[in-house]
């Protein structure tokens, strides 16, 4: 195993580590020391440790303390408030270092979180500055590998001194601190802009004999009037145009010294690929071979690998740098790792003398009119012509955003250039002038920002979120997680990313609206038929109402629809609310249940017309708790025991919550917490109606059925083993729920299927269907509470009305038939008057909006 350059720091003694502006140092032993001092300030198990990652000693020290105490650092940008309170919320920090009023202060995370992997070293953001979005799991392992990989690779030696002027918390800059380290070399922190009066003389003066920076940073170096020669200079973080290469590897070449392309992503650590200086000149359009330790590949659409020279393929790195995998939250950093190769989702090739190119990304591409058009290959044409541009789009719509036109080009100019480029016509294409292109702190382009620019932006899906969550207020920070989403909500908005994007991403709870919208590409066009992938549990909800719906119509075996329902909702809470019950932000708590309640008034209404008495017992929500009968009329049909029971089972959770240990306790461990609730759940359900005798109603009563609810919170929160341990627990519950609820072959059937949905929610997350399938699926499943609130009303109410008669299997049908289409009905009827109301307020709004100015 490679040994880990920050145990190693302290035997570089009193060498120079650190650089400061005007001269002064830190040794590699002062710097071990002051780590160690710190550390002392994180004490007892492995924690998190929420660092504001700024280029100063006071973060670095930081860093390699948590380190070498055996911690994991959460690396944030630095001077971004919002970021760091976002990413406190999602992954519950045990520390937080962070510059308060200009001093460092260490501070305990407010709410912090479970257990941390032994393995994990480091998370990285991968969302540029909004901080949400899935973040990368880095090893302790690939940290110290993948320095010692661009350290061999750079041969890189104790006597060299590297300008560090990216950003710490983005993937390139720390692994140049880390790759110097490793070898005894130091680091000159520079605290501004390449473009500062002075840059060039400053580096000279501290010694520097390396510069490291993104195609962005040479593009400002370009006017810096005086470089002091340098041993070598590095490109990372995007594709510099062969032109550039040539240039700047001429002007090393000139000064005596190196310029060398390297290729990498954050889920590699930092690098992959290194092209040898001495090929450079020859080959300015490679990034090389993979780093030493690593293996490049390429692979066709099939999987199959690809060894001729000259062919396309997706680019495929296998090597001990490759992360864990991704994280959304605090539970996920408890996972090992889970990917034995990195598929980059780069398309290359490699050339006959081994050397790989980058052709584009998979997803960056547009077919209109059968014309198919790379985004990158069209910004690397417009480049070539001296124009700074970024492209985007779809299979319906190219936009092409530009920085100012160079001399000597007119518009009309410009706008025949793109289009011969593209080879689209004007109805396919939009062109935008913009003083400068928005960038990442990487120095890449920020393509959601762009998106997000007026006259750019998508407004399906921000409608969508706005109409789904009306009257609550959705900005482009917010996520369906962030909101306080629900399941129906889930299911609703499932179905607006299968007709937005053509698929339904991975994880797309957590990302924010703006990176949604950013997600538009040309998947969101695909061919008629194709398969798209839909979550479990719409399918499992779209086939619990139906059962529901059957089994009251008919005498067929398929009971449980309503039981699933109950799993689900369990499922649905440790899913989406757990993070407003930890926060005891009980307005997202109970915030879900407006959309169960307002309808379930509506039909309380119609039966108190038809009653010609109000039934109270139903308004109050106790029809379950055996007050009354209802023949009396002073409740509904029990077919309504299911809004009681889900009311109770949230209001029970709630008040779990309202105490602080168990908020805590849920945060750190929310496994933990379901299995206590499945047990008190379980014991409830064994020994609580003994206390509640309301006679054969005991089906319609929280004991009876709040067993299930924990089950589904297990089932969502479990990880790794866990899920073995749920499987056991399926397995003795169900046929203990059978046995003790009276050994009839119904409860068999039921419990049997109700294992069948559990172990399919537990291990199968989606399937991939043909797209019709899907959203019949997804439709139904959006509409389930309406179903479930109206179906009766088909057959008891306007069959004898307008189908007197009717018998039979045919009757049957048009019951089944009927009962959800009027489900379906009154569910989109809701959303249409919901999008009446949003686009009302939006209206009214702007008429009331001052100008604004530009």
């Amino acid at each position: 195993m490679t040994p880990a350059f920050f145990t190693e720091i302290a035997r570089q003694g009193d060498r120079p580590a650190l650089i400061l502006p005007g001269g002064r140092g830190l040794t590699f032993a002062g710097l071990a020391a002051q780590a160690d001092a710190f550390a002392a300030q994180l004490p007892g198990d492995k924690g998190l440790l929420a660092l504001e990652f700024a280029s100063e000693p006071a973060a670095i020290i930081a860093y390699l303390a948590a380190l070498r105490a055996g911690h994991a650092v959460l690396a944030m940008p630095p001077d971004a408030p919002e970021v760091l309170a976002g990413a406190e919320a999602r992954f519950q920090p045990d520390w937080v270092y962070a510059r308060v009023g200009g001093e460092w202060v260490l501070r305990p995370g407010r709410a912090p979180g479970g257990r941390v992997h032994p393995d994990l070293a480091l998370v990285l953001l991968t969302s540029g500055s909004t901080g949400a979005g899935k973040a990368v799991r880095i090893s302790a392992a690939a940290l110290a590998a993948n320095a010692a990989q661009i350290a061999t690779g750079l041969a890189l030696q104790a006597e060299d001194r590297a300008a560090l002027v990216l950003p710490l918390h983005y993937s390139y800059g720390l692994s140049v601190l880390n790759s110097q380290l490793a070898v005894g070399g130091s680091v000159w922190l520079h605290p501004g802009s390449v473009q500062r009066h002075g840059f060039g003389p400053a580096m000279a003066s501290a010694g520097c004999t390396i510069f490291a920076g993104v195609p962005h940073s040479y593009r400002l170096l370009e006017r810096v009037a005086e470089l002091p020669p340098l041993r070598m200079m590095t490109v990372a973080g995007g594709r510099m145009e062969p032109e550039a290469v040539t240039r700047w590897a001429r002007h090393q070449a000139k000064a005596g010294g190196q310029f060398v392309v390297m290729y990498g992503q954050t889920e590699a650590t930092a690098r992959m690929a290194i092209l040898p200086p001495d090929l450079v000149l020859d080959h300015p359009d490679a990034v090389g071979r993979a780093v030493p330790g690593g293996t490049l590949r390429l692979r066709d659409d099939k999987g199959r690998e690809i060894t001729a020279p000259g062919l396309t393929g997706r680019l495929i790195y296998q090597g001990p740098n490759v992360m864990m995998g991704y994280a959304f939250d605090r539970a996920d950093l408890a996972r090992g790792a889970e990917l034995a190769e990195l598929d980059t989702d780069d398309l290359a090739e490699r050339d006959a003398a081994g050397l790989f190119r980058i052709k584009g990304r998979a997803g960056r591409f547009s077919k209109i009119g059968g014309v198919r058009l790379g985004h990158d290959a069209l910004e690397a044409a417009l480049a070539s012509h001296g124009l700074s541009a970024a492209v985007f789009g779809d299979d319906r719509q190219v936009t092409v955003v530009h920085e100012p036109v160079p001399a000597g080009l007119s518009d009309a100019e410009l706008q025949a250039l793109v289009l011969r480029l593209a080879g689209l016509g004007r109805s396919h294409l939009t062109c935008r002038a913009v003083s400068a292109l928005p960038r990442l702190p990487s120095g890449k382009v920020d393509y959601a920002a762009l998106r997000q620019a007026p006259g750019v932006a998508p407004k399906g899906l921000g409608q969508a979120m706005r109409d789904c969550f009306y009257p609550h207020p959705v900005g482009p920070r917010d996520s369906f997680e962030r909101l306080g989403g629900d399941s129906l909500r889930h299911v609703e908005m499932t179905l607006v990313l299968e007709r937005s994007l053509g698929h339904v991403p991975e994880g797309w709870e957590r990302l924010t609206l703006a990176e949604l919208e950013a997600l538009q590409t040309p998947t969101t066009s695909r061919p008629r038929g194709g398969r798209v992938r839909v979550g479990m549990e719409a399918v499992i909800r779209a086939l619990a109402i139906l059962a529901v719906v059957v089994q009251h119509q008919t005498d067929w075996p398929v009971w449980g629809g309503a039981a699933a329902m109950i799993i689900l909702m369990g499922w649905s809470l440790a899913r989406f609310q757990l993070p407003a019950l930890v926060a005891a932000d009980w307005g997202r708590v109970f915030r879900p249940l407006l959309r169960v309640l307002v309808p379930y008034y509506l039909v309380v209404g119609v039966y108190a017309l038809v009653y010609g008495q109000v039934p109270w017992v139903s308004v109050l929500l106790l029809g379950t708790f055996g007050v009354t009968e209802q023949e009396t009329h002073q409740m509904l049909p029990y077919l309504y025991w299911f809004v009681e029971v889900w009311v109770q089972m949230i209001a029970v959770i709630a008040l779990a919550f309202a105490v602080p240990p168990v908020r805590r306790f849920a945060g750190r461990n929310p496994f933990g917490f379901g299995l206590i609730f499945l047990v008190a759940a379980v014991a409830l359900r064994i020994w609580g109606l003994a206390l509640w005798n309301v006679g054969a109603r005991q089906l319609f009563t929280l004991p009876w059925v709040f067993w299930l609810c924990a089950l589904g919170w297990c089932i969502a929160t479990a990880r790794g083993r866990q899920h073995w341990l749920v499987l056991g627990l399926i397995a003795l519950l169900m046929p203990g729920a059978a046995i003790l609820g009276g050994n009839w072959y119904g409860g068999w059937i039921k419990h049997g299927g109700l294992a069948v949905a559990a172990v399919l929610l537990l291990y199968v997350p989606a399937l991939r269907l043909p797209g019709p399938l899907v959203r019949a699926i997804v439709t139904v499943a959006q509409a389930t509470f309406f179903i479930y609130l109206t179906h009766r009303w088909v057959p008891e109410g306007l069959m004898p009305l307008f189908l007197p008669g009717l018998t039979g299997p045919l009757a049957d049908l048009v019951a089944i038939l009927g009962g959800i289409g009027l489900g379906i009905a009154l569910a989109a009827g809701q959303r249409a008057l919901l999008r009446g109301r949003v686009r009302l307020a939006s209206l009214t709004a702007r008429r009331h909006s001052p100008p604004v100015s530009l």
